[in-house]
């Protein structure tokens, strides 16, 4: 773990992220004693390689009139009427 006070933080800032994405935490702090008041971590990334074209082929199948208009009395519903 690395501290910082205020000052060095706004001066130093591209190190204490360099430090933070290598995996240490750095911690800021402010007046005369020092207290904490702020903690840089890194922003996990994510491990999703994207999504796979065609993975979910055959898994369910869609009616060939899915988007037909709704009923006149299911679309009142759904606005409220």
């Amino acid at each position: 773990m690395h501290k910082a006070t205020m000052h060095e933080a706004k001066t130093n800032l591209s190190a204490l992220v360099e430090l933070a994405q290598k995996g240490e935490e750095v911690i800021i702090t402010s007046g005369r004693e020092r207290r904490p008041v702020a903690r840089v971590v890194a922003v996990p990334q994510s491990k999703s390689r994207g999504r796979t074209p065609g993975l979910f082929k055959g898994t369910f199948k869609i009616r060939h009139d899915f988007d037909r208009p709704l009923p006149a009395d299911e679309l009142r519903s759904w606005l409220g009427e």
